[in-house]
């Protein structure tokens, strides 16, 4: 993650990351392992995170590295690949750093961002540094995937979302702790084409003691035609876009933008 994601600084979002995400219905692991398997050398991952993806992907036979920002995220999915078989292992390589200015020394066939990590870059420079960035990493033909959710347009400005909202059921994590979480929008910024949000989490300890932990972060929200543009003046072309990942076509309806490009020149 970059540095607006709020991750970084939160150790608590890295312990509740993994069972926050465990049972998403969205079928996204497969959807991007599909990809890796399929490309012709190294993959590169940003904003890995835990290793949600990166590790299945990993242990599907692919060579790849994983960047995040957040120095947490890095240390849990490290605790994750050190229950892998070695062989698994030793395909995974870690990076901190940011993904709007990265150098990791190698050429790639594949990056990809799964899970919106994009989606944290607010600004046009930074959201092009990011993409110029890739394509230095990326060789001859090489490809970028990622997804952006299609955005909701009533949660731009309905102000119902300033209330907290209850998010999938109370987590049981391994120490005994019970956490419930909730969301909300805590501002709209029209012009600047982003939302504040706040991720809320109630914890009650194995004693009783309860706590209320808030992860705070903007999230930008996009348009088709403007990743679209985006992605062609950073020397990028197009070569799929879906809707969602069981690859269906992209429709009013759809939740996501997935976008499959590939470097030009």
């Amino acid at each position: 993650m970059t540095r607006s994601s709020g991750y970084e600084d939160l150790e608590f979002v890295s312990e509740f990351y993994d069972a926050m995400y465990q049972n998403l219905t969205r079928r996204d692991i497969e959807f991007f392992v599909d990809y890796a398997t399929k490309a012709d050398g190294k993959i590169l991952e940003l904003g890995c995170g835990t290793g949600r993806v990166l590790i299945p992907t990993a242990t599907a036979g692919c060579e790849i590295t994983g960047l995040d920002f957040s120095p947490y995220m890095l240390q849990k999915c490290r605790e994750k690949m050190a229950e892998l078989p070695e062989k698994v292992q030793k395909k995974i390589r870690l990076v901190q750093g940011d993904m709007t200015e990265f150098a990791t020394g190698g050429k790639y066939a594949l990056v990809t961002i799964p899970f919106r990590p994009f989606q944290h870059l607010i600004t046009v420079a930074e959201q092009k540094a990011c993409l110029n960035c890739i394509r230095r990493h990326l060789q001859e033909k090489g490809k970028l995937v990622f997804d952006v959710f299609h955005t909701y347009l009533p949660r731009l400005v309905d102000t119902r979302f300033f209330m907290e909202m209850a998010v999938g059921e109370s987590l049981q994590l391994p120490d005994g702790r019970l956490v419930k979480r909730t969301e909300r929008t805590a501002a709209f910024h029209h012009a600047e084409q982003y939302n504040d949000i706040e991720f809320v989490f109630y914890v009650t300890y194995p004693d009783g003691r309860k706590e209320r932990l808030v992860q705070a972060f903007p999230m930008r929200y996009f348009y088709r035609y403007e990743i679209e543009h985006l992605l062609n003046l950073c020397g990028f072309r197009i070569v799929e876009f879906y809707g969602n990942f069981d690859k269906s076509a992209f429709i009013e309806a759809s939740p996501e933008m997935i976008f499959v490009a590939e470097k030009t020149g």
